[in-house]
């Protein structure tokens, strides 16, 4: 019989790429995760790991180990999930992954609900962008992660997860309230010499902002390279940049600036993601409904 936590060190290897990654990742040494890979070798009667360089790789018959792997820990996580459901109280700890726009809206309303319903339940949020945050998924870093996809910026589907809808969120043109750029009436177009504050270009909603402003004719003058949109915020109440906001912002709070609708309002999906083995846990259940009820009182 393979042993199943060397099967599991075999999948983190192929997942982090190199023994170093996997020994940090969950508090070994390199070495002992070298030998708990050898005596797989020998469990197995075959070489899972080749030399490349200073580091290594993984065989084909290693990568056909962990084809299997993630079978078997699916079928784990659903027995660990019925096991669950047949207890009375929902409790544990549920490691969540979630980005910005999210954790200041509907998190902070999903927990207080959480916490009246089921107060043995423990959430760990930590900040993530989406892409991140479902490759800690596949490695079992998180147990639920918060995703978002734009027009013409697809995700890649990721094998094993299941998805859950949370919303499609109108992403609006935010204009000072006064000043040379304030006039809510101008075409996109119009706003070619305007100083923008976007999303880096190497993540969706920077890449879906600017073809968006391409679609209009020009090229945006980005001053403000920013991930963060309470900073996206404060530089278009301060004059400062013109931004592209999702709705979801003004959940819980108002902004001293105007909102304008684009052409065609575009939006932005919004998602829930779970190993497909964990999505009936009561942990997981409980947090999406949460969230959901969290979006309808919004």
């Amino acid at each position: 019989m393979l042993d199943v936590h060397r099967l599991r060190l075999l999948r983190e290897l192929q997942r982090r790429g190199t023994l170093a990654e996997v020994a940090r990742a969950l508090s070994y040494s390199p070495s002992a995760i070298s030998q708990q890979l050898s005596q797989l070798e020998a469990e197995t009667g075959v070489r899972l790991l080749e030399r490349v360089g200073r580091g290594v790789r993984l065989t084909e018959q290693a990568r056909i180990l962990v084809r299997h792997t993630d079978v078997v820990l699916e079928r784990l996580e659903l027995a660990e999930a019925e096991l669950a459901a047949s207890l009375t109280e929902v409790g544990g700890t549920l490691r969540v992954a979630s980005f910005q726009s999210v954790l200041l809206t509907l998190i902070p309303t999903a927990l207080t609900r959480l916490a009246e319903r089921h107060p043995r339940l423990r959430v760990e949020m930590t900040q993530r962008q989406p892409q991140q945050a479902f490759a800690g998924l596949l490695t079992h870093d998180f147990d639920v992660v918060l995703g978002e996809e734009y027009a013409g910026e697809p995700g890649v589907a990721v094998s094993g997860v299941d998805e859950e809808d949370l919303l499609h969120d109108e992403i609006r043109l935010a204009l000072p309230r006064d000043g040379r750029w304030s006039d809510p009436g101008a075409a996109l177009g119009e706003l070619a010499g305007a100083p923008w504050v976007l999303d880096p270009a190497d993540s969706p909603p920077g890449r879906w902002a600017r073809a968006l402003c391409r679609g209009a004719g020009f090229e945006p003058d980005v001053r403000f390279d920013s991930p963060d949109y309470l900073l996206h915020v404060h530089l278009v109440e301060t004059g400062h940049a013109l931004a592209l906001l999702p709705d979801l912002l003004w959940t819980d709070r108002r902004a001293d600036l105007q909102l304008v609708p684009l052409p065609g309002r575009p939006t932005r999906r919004l998602f829930t993601g779970v190993r497909r083995g964990a999505a009936g846990h009561p942990a997981v259940r409980a947090f999406r409904a949460s969230l959901r009820a969290a979006l309808g009182g919004a």
